[in-house]
């Protein structure tokens, strides 16, 4: 049985000062993982910058990110600054990719926003030149999306940072079973781009994308994880959240209850499950979720 594992999602703060106090706290609270998300739009940091400064104000605590668009980056550029930045935090990076979803960014930065089967090939083999330029010696690469002519990298990240892949759809769910450290489960995504599908939450949906990784050949050394959220008042800034909390309902992803229950739920999905892997998917829930954490942790 995998030990619970916890990372907390932060999007920014209000000065350096605050950001570095903000890693500290989660380090010092028995979080593992700092995780910083990728959009254009928002109030949000820039992911591998914050990441920097969050790995360089603490010495245990993880860096990644949940997670980065494949299509703002080739993955040559991207492959490099993932090194230097696994290198310089001594070996504390876990990448988190998926294809990139929210078409309103995409059309507002000339971005093309293309069929989902397009994003998810693309990031497919985005996959195969991060691990071809992890390793030593020039690697080359002639696909459909992507051409690599004998391009050898240095740094070299101080191990293969850990990849972890999110998404909902059976071909990510797919390609995450083939190739990645961490699944993260999320709801699919509308195929224009609008936001979370609804008619793929609740508990039997959950429960058929686990269903479908358990098939795989790669499932015993799979982490599975999801995002949470503390159930509550629907988010005036997030207009979906109230209809996305009640597609949610019966999954680990929306947690009622006291500190207690909250407990038990998360026991019942690592131990049921195999889910081991949560991440506090804002931070104004770190208060009510935090002694959770603590209590959990590593266990």
């Amino acid at each position: 049985m995998r030990r619970f594992r916890f990372a907390a999602v932060l999007r920014g703060a209000e000065s350096a000062r605050a950001w570095r106090e903000a890693a500290r706290r989660l380090e010092d609270t028995g979080f593992d993982v700092l995780l910083v998300p990728d959009h254009l739009v928002g109030p949000r940091f820039a992911p591998l910058a914050a990441l920097t400064a969050a790995a360089c104000a603490t010495t245990r605590l993880k860096v990644g990110t949940l997670v980065l668009a494949n299509d703002f980056r080739h993955p040559a550029v991207l492959a490099k600054e993932a090194a230097t930045l696994d290198l310089l935090s001594g070996g504390r990076l876990e990448v988190g990719l998926g294809t990139g979803w929210m078409a309103g960014e995409y059309g507002a930065a000339g971005l093309p926003y293309d069929p989902p089967g397009v994003r998810l090939a693309r990031l497919a083999e985005a996959i195969i030149v991060f691990k071809g330029l992890w390793t030593p010696g020039p690697f080359t690469h002639h696909g459909e999306h992507y051409r690599v002519d004998g391009l050898e990298q240095w740094p070299l990240p101080g191990r293969q940072p850990r990849l972890l892949l999110g998404g909902g759809g059976p071909r990510l769910l797919d390609l995450a079973a083939r190739e990645a450290d961490t699944v993260h489960l999320t709801m699919r995504i509308r195929a224009d781009g609008s936001g979370p599908d609804p008619g793929d939450g609740g508990e039997a949906a959950f429960l058929a994308k686990l269903a479908r990784l358990r098939a795989a050949p790669r499932y015993p050394g799979l982490e599975l994880g999801t995002s949470i959220l503390r159930a509550g008042e629907p988010r005036p800034e997030e207009p979906w959240s109230a209809a996305r909390s009640a597609a949610l309902e019966g999954t680990p992803q929306v947690l009622p209850g006291t500190a207690a229950d909250i407990r038990d739920r998360l026991r019942h999905w690592r131990d049921t499950h195999d889910v081991s892997y949560f991440a506090v998917h804002h931070e104004r829930d770190l208060p009510a979720l935090t002694p959770v954490v603590e209590e959990l942790a590593g266990t």
